[in-house]
Order: C-alpha cells, then structure tokens, then sequence
C-alpha cells in the first residue's frame, strides 16, 4: 500500500493575499464551527517534494468559503481514512518532530495532514541546529585557512599581509598582492665607539655641525671619510685617517686609487694610520680631547693612542632590516641584508623564493648606492606588472663628489683579470690623460686619468674608471654602454663636441684595439670604394705619439698660462 502526505491550505478567492488574511482551517472533531488559525509566511518553495505537483481537479468553491488549494507529493498510494475523517492523522507544524511524527505514520499506513505556518523544517532546519551547525563548519575553514601553517602544508599561501602602526596608535593590518622592502641603511658604527653627535659623528651628524673642529680624525678612508677630508681640509681642518686595511681608499681601483692619494691627500694637511682598528673612541668631555685608543688590525695588540677635537666614523652603513618580522616568512638575513636573487626576489633561509615579496636597496647589500635602490625597485615594478626584467647591476655606476671627483663602473682591473683567468679570456687596458683635452686645460685641470678595461677579442666593455674634472657626469657614457651591450668597436664611433671634457671618452674608445676590428678592417680595404668615395681610416696608425706630444705642449701652455695670470695680478695689486 502506497501512503501520501497531503496539505491543505486555505485561501481567499481575492488575488492580492496578505500574511494576515491567510488562515488554516481546521474542523473540531464536534464540527460545530470551523476554527481559524493564523498561518503566518507560507512559503511555497519550501513544502516541495521532489515529485510536487497540482492536483489536475480542484473542488468548486462553496458560497461563503475560500476556495480551497491542495498540495501533494506522492510518495506512496495515499491511505484509506477512517470512515467520517478526512485524514487518519493531522500534524501542526513541520519542524524536525512534525515531520518525523508525520513519516512514521506513512510507514503505518495513515493518511496524514501537516499543516504549517512558516516553512517546512521549522527552527531546527532554517535557524536553530542545521544552520548554526553550518556556520561553525565555515568558520571552521575560515580558522584553518587563516593558519599559515595549515595552509603551507596543503601547498596553498594566503595573502600577503603588513602590520604597521604609529607611535601611539594600535595596530593596522593591510594586504596587497606584492611587497617591497625598501628600508634602506644606517651608519655603521663599530663597537667600542660611543657616538655622542657633537665631538663623535657620524655622517648623519657631520651635515649639522655648527663649527669646524681643528683636528678631525676620521675612522674609514672610503667614498664617505675621502669626500669629508675634502670638505674639512677645504675649511681649514688638520685631517687623521684611521684604516683598517694596508692601503687608503679601498674599493677603487688600484691605480685610481694610487692617483687620488697622490693628488687628494698627499698635498693637503691629512696624515694617516694604515692597517689598524680604533678599538675605543671616548668623546670629549669636563675640557678633555676626544680620545682614541688604535690596535693592530691582525694582531689586535695595542698600537697608539690620538688626542683630537672630533671623530668622524665613516666605516660605511648597515642595512635598517631589524624588526620587519622577516621571521615570519622564514627570511634569515646575511649580516643583516635580506638575501635576494638577480630579479630582488626575497629567499628565504631554506634558499626557496619567497612568492611576492622584494627588497630594493641598502637593506639588501648589492650595490648600497640611492641610484641602485631606484633601479632595483623600477626592475621590480616592471615584473609585478608582468614584464621580466633583470637589473644588470655591473651597469650601475658609483661617484666620489672630492675635488676632482672619481667614477667607476663594472670591474676593477684585478676583478676583470680574475674573471678572464676563470673563463679564459684576455683582459686589455686602454688609458687617456685629461692632459690631452683643450677643456680641462682651458679650466686648468689637467690633473686626471680616464682608464678603459675590455676584452680584446670581442671589444666587451668590462670596466671603467675615471678621476678628473667632472668624472662623475662623464661616466655615464661608459655605464650606458655595459647597460646596453654596446662593444669599444661600435661606440668608437660616436660623435663628441669639440671642445668638451666628453673627448677623454672619444679618445679612451678610440685607444682600445679589437681583435676582430683588425680583421674587419683588413677585409674592408680589400672592397672597393662605395659610392666612389674613397675608404678613409679612423685612426692613423703613428697617433699615439702625437698625442703624447700634445699633452706636454698643453701642459706647457697651461703653465704658461697660471703664471701669466699670477703676474697679472701681481700687478693690479
């Protein structure tokens, strides 16, 4: 025998029915009078069965009756009602008890009724048991995929998140899809030195002085302490090197080097302490000196002690790194640089990327200079944007602001050598004085030397050095060309105005001899002329002497020149 659950509702014959003008008949069992309940958000939707449907014969409406409508699903031949009943059984309400009530008595075999008022399910279904226990299933997930943990492990990463705050202010937390770190350096200063900002400084404090000390010593002779005994010496200022390695100016090459002690610090009022460390550095108080105690560098026994009037620490600058949580995304710096790869891709300490996050700068250690930090972070922006990009950061090229001034791009001599002894290849040096140009004379700065190193067997650009008028706008030329792969046999070519300090450069290129080049150059004078032109050769052959007879006539000239003006002025006074 086959059971059904039917429904009856009732409702008015008017075609706008509202919540209150809906009402559920139900006839007593004296059947006096009908009893009218409010039957409150009937929902359609939510009394379908699978199998739903109209009944095809609806009973004519009785004269002062709302006619009624009949809802059934079957689910199994409806059952026989006692005599005189309607229904065996009529249930009210459809929550979890109605409906289990209701299908027990299917399995019994009772015509049953249940009458509802809101929707199938009841509290249980729509707002108490099903639904809470849903929400707590979502928010389940939610808590398992705010753990990064939990997330690692199923190979899935969340967002990428900041915590920052303001002083005296609580914490924010912001997303994005990519980040940089670009947090740049402080000074470095070593143990030992306590740093008051008057007496002892650093760079930060040595552009705030309110006067010029007598005798400065200062802790470093590279690009930072050689510009500032540039600065204190030009003042008036007694100048003490105090460096840790064998030779002054590090980081330069050798011969530049050489150069720039021979013409910045030799003439001028600066002694120095090569191959020890200022293991204390007290500043001066109660009338007494700035003391500093110095120590063999290899030995560490003690060497001397200098009495002055001020201590600059120019011992370089460390990367501003501590306190970024790099913890937390498993990030061990090196020294305090974040590691990076060669597109400023963090890596973290198992040597794996860390996905959308970069550091730019001083904080990662490539090249501690502004105009690297700037390139790095628009190589970075041109990937985020979905473009590759890799920095070459041989191209980049450094300045030293003393007067002249010093540039360098690429390898050092020593460098370029130990890369061609690696990779066998053959490593030349083309060198130009800035004796041989009518500009520097006219300005009466002979005093310079521009040097070129390359590969002789295909004209790659390795490195170049320059200390002379204006080197560091002229280093450009050369850094552009290692950027764009220009070789010494193309960029020879190049025109420069005359008379301009840009010709040291047209002369160095000039200078380098290519081996290929030859070989072209052979093969080109064997064709004949093109548009019956005649071949002409760029260079003559005997131009090396010629130019070494210019220069000694320059220098002539110039001197020359600074006496006669020397005796101008003895005369007008």
């Amino acid at each position: 025998m086959q059971a059904s659950i039917s429904l009856s509702v009732a409702s008015h014959s008017s075609p706008a029915i509202t919540r209150s003008e809906r009402t559920v008949e139900f006839i007593s069992n004296n059947a006096l009078k009908p009893m009218k309940l409010r039957f409150c958000g009937l929902r359609r939707e939510a009394l379908e069965f699978n199998a739903l449907k109209w009944p095809d014969s609806r009973p004519a409406a009785s004269s002062g009756r709302s006619s009624s409508r009949k809802f059934s699903a079957s689910l199994s031949d409806n059952g026989v009602p006692s005599k005189g009943f309607d229904y065996d059984l009529v249930i009210i309400g459809a929550g979890v008890g109605g409906h289990g009530a209701a299908f027990h008595a299917l399995e019994k075999g009772l015509k049953t009724a249940i009458i509802e008022g809101d929707v199938v399910g009841g509290t249980c279904v729509n707002r108490g048991c099903v639904p809470s226990k849903a929400l707590l299933a979502v928010s389940g997930r939610m808590r398992e995929f705010q753990s990064e943990h939990h997330l690692k492990a199923l190979g899935l990463q969340g967002p990428q998140k900041v915590k920052y705050r303001k002083v005296g202010f609580s914490d924010n937390v912001i997303t994005a899809k990519d980040i940089i770190i670009a947090t740049g350096s402080v000074p470095f200063v070593p143990k030992g030195i306590e740093v008051d900002g008057k007496t002892v400084i650093t760079s930060d404090h040595a552009l705030k002085l309110e006067s010029v000390p007598d005798w400065i010593a200062i802790v470093g002779s590279g690009h930072i302490g050689l510009e500032f005994s540039d600065v204190y010496t030009a003042l008036g200022s007694e100048v003490t090197f105090i460096e840790a390695l064998d030779q002054l100016v590090p980081g330069f090459d050798p011969e530049i080097g050489k150069l720039a002690q021979r013409t910045l610090i030799n003439p001028r009022k600066i002694d120095y302490h090569t191959g020890v460390f200022a293991s204390k550095i007290t500043p001066a108080k109660d009338g007494k000196p700035v003391t500093i105690e110095l120590i063999d560098a290899k030995t560490k026994e003690p060497k001397d002690t200098l009495e002055v009037d001020a201590a600059l620490i120019a011992t370089g600058r460390a990367p501003f790194t501590k306190g970024l949580g790099l913890e937390n995304i498993n990030v061990e710096t090196q020294r305090g640089f974040v590691p990076v790869d060669e597109r400023i891709r963090v890596i973290d300490k198992n040597g794996n990327l860390v996905p959308h996050v970069y550091c730019i700068g001083d904080s990662n250690g490539k090249l501690m200079l502004a105009h690297a930090a700037s390139a790095q972070g628009i190589s970075v922006v041109e990937q985020v944007s979905g473009k590759d990009h890799v920095l070459n950061h041989l191209s980049i090229p450094a300045a030293c602001f003393t007067h002249p001034e010093i540039s360098m791009v690429g390898f050092t001599e020593p460098q370029a050598r130990e890369k061609g002894a690696k990779e066998g290849f053959e490593v030349s040096v083309a060198k130009t004085s800035f004796k041989a140009n009518t500009k520097a004379l006219a300005e009466n700065e002979g005093e310079g030397l521009a040097k070129l190193i390359y590969r002789p067997d295909n004209g790659e650009i390795l490195g170049v050095h320059i200390f002379g008028l204006h080197a560091a706008d002229l280093i450009h030329e050369a850094s552009n060309a290692i950027a764009l792969g220009t070789r010494v046999q193309n960029i020879k070519f190049a025109v420069h105005a005359h008379s301009t300090l840009s010709e040291v450069l047209d002369e160095l290129f000039k200078s380098a001899k290519v081996v290929s080049e030859s070989r072209t150059s052979h093969n080109r004078s064997a064709q004949p002329p093109q548009n019956g032109m005649p071949c002409t050769s760029v260079r003559k052959k005997n131009q090396a002497p010629i130019l070494q007879i210019m220069s000694f006539v320059f220098e002539y000239l110039s001197r020359l020149i600074n006496w006669l003006c020397s005796f101008v002025i003895k005369l007008l006074h």
